[in-house]
């Protein structure tokens, strides 16, 4: 039997010690980085907006998303190297769990070898296991990623959102909300099954802490319903349900949908909600899975005496949906004018593209929607992208 390196026996010595749970994550990654036996190596994490990267350390300075190499690390998910001002090199490397983009790690060694690269990766998945097991309980990680102060119903709807990005095999989903410290009453859901994938984007009357509980009860009604294995139409009759139990003077608009993973066949239910596009082949497919909507879940729902409606339509592989929020389209832009559904489809098709990964291309396309503005949005804007790309046969 082999017996393990150094290196190997000093992580494993790291790993094995319980004290190393409570360590604070600067000294974690020191000890971490010296058990594999790296030079130095520091945790950046993403802000908020996505658009710096902020160093878990006041000895480095924040980096932006674009125009660094560090960002282009995050922006593609992929290593990349560079000198060192003070000697040697620094190698980039992104900080994923699962599908979701935490931030990145820098590794400073005089020299890149085969055993540091290993080293440096293992390190990046051990560092995003630990961001994630801590950012829930210890409130350091969310003040380190924000840049401004967070209003009450956001910081209400916040709590309730899942990851940024989910994603398998054959599925990736990724969303965006906008404005980030200011959100009102959009809010959206991802889960992935064995073989189906749950979304769910909701926009609720007004913007105050009720529409911002009128969605959090609609996110739960939800993942209640679901977690208790009913199927779609059970589950928009509990989101109905709930509302006119707790909240029987508010309403919300909402598009639920499941994803077959095997098949690519995807249903969904429209409550009032703009329909969602359908992207294939770089390319807006005009009207695809256009249809009248039934009325917004709660309040006007007990006033229609007609069922809802189930759509279907089948997806070809590397087909992107998005499903949006009316603050979209509503923006104003520079020349005060709406920024409009044609518009929107052409940034969508342009930011899509370049071909890249579908948590950057919705990065960018919030981005250019953000920066065309002349002030704040008017109104929420929440944007959800999933992609079905099954294994090839």
């Amino acid at each position: 039997m082999t017996r393990p390196e150094a290196g190997e026996e000093a992580l494993h010595e790291f790993l094995a010690d319980p004290a190393h749970l409570t360590l604070d994550l600067p000294t974690a990654v020191t000890r971490c980085a010296k058990a594999l036996g790296l030079r130095h190596a520091v945790v950046y994490l993403v802000d908020l907006q996505q658009r710096h990267l902020v160093p878990e350390t006041d000895v480095a300075s924040p980096l932006p998303v674009d125009g660094s190499l560090a960002g282009w690390a995050y922006r593609t998910q992929a290593l990349r190297v560079e000198e060192s001002d003070s000697g040697g090199i620094i190698a980039w490397l992104p900080l994923l769990d699962g599908a979701e983009r935490l931030g990145v790690l820098a590794v400073h060694e005089t020299a890149l070898t085969s055993a540091s690269l290993c080293r440096s990766r293992a390190l990046a998945s051990l560092l995003a296991m630990m961001i994630t097991s801590k950012r829930s309980y210890e409130d350091s990680f969310v003040r380190h990623t924000r840049t401004a102060r967070m209003r009450l119903p956001s910081e209400m709807l916040r709590a309730f959102l899942p990851p940024r990005t989910i994603g398998n095999d054959r599925v990736v989903s990724t969303a965006v909300l906008e404005p980030a410290y200011e959100l009102g009453g959009d809010a959206f859901d991802h889960s992935l099954g064995r073989t189906v994938l749950h979304v769910s984007v909701v926009d609720a009357m007004g913007h105050n802490l009720a529409s911002g509980l009128t969605s959090a009860v609609t996110l739960a009604a939800c993942r209640n319903a679901r977690r208790n294995g009913a199927e779609l139409p059970e589950l928009v009759d509990a989101v109905d349900s709930a509302l006119a139990q707790w909240l029987p003077e508010q309403y919300c608009t909402a598009v639920f949908a499941q994803l077959e993973l095997a098949s690519g066949i995807l249903r969904w239910y429209n409550c009032g909600h703009p329909a969602p596009l359908l992207l294939r082949d770089g390319q807006l497919v005009t009207d695809a899975l256009e249809y009248d909507a039934d009325p917004p879940l709660g309040m006007p729902s007990r006033l229609s005496t007609e069922p809802r409606r189930v759509h279907e339509f089948p997806l070809e592989p590397g087909d992107r949906v998005l499903m949006y929020t009316d603050g979209v389209t509503e923006a104003r832009t520079r020349e005060a004018q709406l920024f409009g559904l044609e518009r929107f489809a052409d940034y969508v098709i342009r930011a899509t593209a370049g071909g890249e990964l579908a948590p950057e291309t919705l990065r960018r396309l919030i981005h250019s929607i953000l920066d065309s503005q002349t002030g704040k949005l008017r109104d929420d804007a929440t944007i959800l992208m999933f992609e079905w790309q099954p294994p090839a046969r």
